[in-house]
């Protein structure tokens, strides 16, 4: 894969938001339009290529993304985010995390039965969460085309908990 624009953009901040974790910030990414406009292309190409028929967000940086690859493709976009925080009817899926557990939800009417979702985050870690969006989408009908990331971190093995889905990452650390 060639070099993005991106890549240079991601900052490195040491010992945040604990001792002894290196955080992969992409503040100067949404800072920079060329980087910014380069990240969706690329995730908005992947979408396009998995057939997608909506774009799903993960709260909150993956709206950040996903909204403007709806919006290039001219497609809906479907949030899912945290326990309480959408107004409507919701489902919801719970997910492991290293201590304890967490939910995400979506609208019951975010979603077409048979939809093509390409769901977009900006960091596939160690998975739980994408896998859970993943599970919603498949109970609310509809059909996961894939996954798009702006950063892998490899070592967390994200990529195991989305088997059976396919996932593009344009970095990877």
């Amino acid at each position: 894969m060639r070099t993005l624009l991106a890549q240079h953009h991601v900052r490195d901040v040491p010992d945040f938001p604990k001792p002894g974790i290196l955080f992969k910030d992409i503040t100067p990414v949404l800072q920079n339009p060329e980087a910014l406009r380069e990240v969706v292309a690329v995730l908005s190409e992947a979408a396009r290529d998995h057939q997608a028929d909506v774009i799903v967000g993960i709260e909150s940086r993956g709206f950040v993304f996903g909204v403007p690859v709806a919006i290039e493709l001219s497609l809906p976009f479907a949030m899912a985010r945290k326990q309480g925080k959408l107004p409507a009817e919701t489902l919801r899926e719970e997910y492991t995390l290293e201590y304890g557990t967490n939910t995400v939800e979506m609208h019951t009417d975010a979603l077409q039965p048979g939809q093509r979702a390409f769901i977009v985050d900006d960091l596939l870690a160690t998975g739980g969460t994408a896998a859970a969006t993943g599970r919603l989408v498949e109970r609310l009908g509809g059909v996961v085309a894939g996954f798009g990331f702006l950063i892998e971190l490899e070592f967390l093995e994200g990529r195991a908990a989305l088997s059976q889905y396919q996932a593009v990452s344009l970095l990877r650390y």
